[in-house]
């Protein structure tokens, strides 16, 4: 593998005609941090491209697979796990139907890696030099998004809100604290160019955990905000959302609505419920008594939501293997909800669809033992042999919960994607 360093003229202009470049291989992932500020990144944008070598798993042993494949390579690896790898993990199973049909998990060893930060580019390949100047030579087409479909949604509006309700009488009998109830739209017979859907989404509502991967046939297009967990040396971070507000039509109203969010009391609680599950995963992978949160309640503005973000961090064990850290922690707290296994169970029982990909994590482990997983939200998934599209958006379900304003998050969490697509839905 050889490395050489590259100097675009400009940098957005090389970004496309990089992606472009490596949507054209049968294996690719492009993870762009929108220029977002945060301490804990690694870089602006990876681009991974083409096969050395993969591991994947579809209900058998991923995590020990994953941890054996990790053993073999010390080199950047990045992938995918499954939300229903959570079979492994517990006494649970996911019978929902799955017209997506992606892997529980996949990781490869690209024979390309493109790392950007700044105006720098590091080219790891064979041909590096070379590729440097194909990628250059790339005409960047400025093709439509040709979706051809109509999005439907397997709740509807007042079977969502009956669903709400039946799990508050779950909440009264003390089954459960709170739930995260999501709700599928999907389109079936679907074609789209999955690029140009990315560029779209990215352009639209810019993230700093935004992915395109491709995986042969099958697309995850997404404009995720969310940190499931991130690895920086010794100390492990994650950094759940709870708590949600639409954007302002001008300055006053903006802010009137991000302070609205910060003092929103049942918002503080749902954040604070998943901050705790997360301190309580993190103990299982963490040197004892050194789990803190390290930022609680915090407001970041994106685009078109404020959310609630807060920062819980600790020291690895330094006897657990990174596959193993990630299993115990998984799937993140912020999309299943309190008790987690409680939780999940009546996520099986009242979600119409298998989440598959969605609320799993897409991310890379790092040479040396980083590693850094975002959580898949605000996501589009894409089948192309099948046709089959899908995007899903969820609530925290609490006691204090108001059905039709669960609802609504959900279609204000789905409004990108919805608007991409030039398609709309009841609110």
């Amino acid at each position: 593998m050889k490395t050489v360093y590259h100097y675009p003229e400009n940098i957005s202009v090389f970004k496309d005609k990089v992606l472009q470049w490596a949507a054209s291989k049968e294996v690719a992932c492009f993870l762009n941090s929108n220029q977002y500020s945060d301490r804990y990144s690694a870089f602006d944008t990876l681009i991974a491209a083409d096969v050395l070598h993969e591991v994947d798993s579809y209900k058998d042993e991923g995590f020990k697979k994953l941890e054996f494949f990790l053993s073999q390579y010390n080199c950047w690896i990045p992938g995918f796990l499954s939300y229903d790898l959570k079979n492994e993990l517990e006494d649970l199973s996911s019978e929902n139907p799955d017209h997506l049909q992606f892997p529980d998990l996949f990781f490869f060893v690209p024979r390309h890696l493109i790392i950007i930060r700044g105006n720098i580019v590091e080219i790891q390949s064979p041909d590096a030099t070379e590729l440097a100047q194909l990628i250059e030579k790339e005409t960047v087409r400025d093709v439509p998004i040709f979706f051809k479909g109509s999005v439907k949604s397997r709740f509807s509006k007042a079977s969502y809100i009956d669903t709400v309700h039946q799990i508050k009488r779950h909440i009264a009998r003390g089954d459960i604290y709170e739930v995260n109830l999501c709700q599928e739209f999907y389109a079936t017979d679907a074609k789209l160019d999955p690029v140009t859907a990315f560029k779209l989404l990215n352009n639209l509502s810019p993230a700093p955990f935004s992915v395109f991967f491709k995986l042969r046939k099958q697309f995850i297009i997404s404009a995720t905000p969310e940190r499931f967990l991130c690895r920086r040396d010794n100390k492990l971070i994650s950094q759940p959302i709870k708590g949600t507000s639409a954007r302002g039509g001008n300055a006053e109203t903006d802010k009137f609505l991000k302070d609205e969010l910060k003092n929103n009391e049942k918002e503080r609680s749902e954040n604070v419920m998943i901050v705790d599950l997360v301190r309580n995963d993190l103990t299982r992978c963490a040197i004892p008594g050194t789990v803190e949160v390290e930022e609680l309640f915090g407001i970041y503005t994106f685009r078109h939501v404020h959310q609630m973000i807060s920062t819980v961090v600790c020291q690895a064990d330094p006897s657990l293997q990174n596959a193993e850290i990630v299993k115990r922690t998984f799937p993140m707290g912020s999309m299943t909800g309190a008790p987690k296994v409680s939780a999940m169970e009546l996520i099986e029982q009242y979600e119409l669809t298998k989440r598959g990909v969605f609320s799993g994590a897409v991310g890379y482990f790092a040479p040396g033992g980083d590693f850094d997983f975002n959580v898949v939200i605000r996501t589009l998934l894409y089948n192309e042999e099948n046709g089959y599209l899908s995007f899903q958006a969820g609530s925290a379900i609490t006691f204090a919960s108001d059905a039709s304003k669960e609802y609504e998050e959900c279609i204000l969490k789905a409004k990108a994607i919805f608007s991409i697509l030039n398609q709309s839905i009841e609110c």
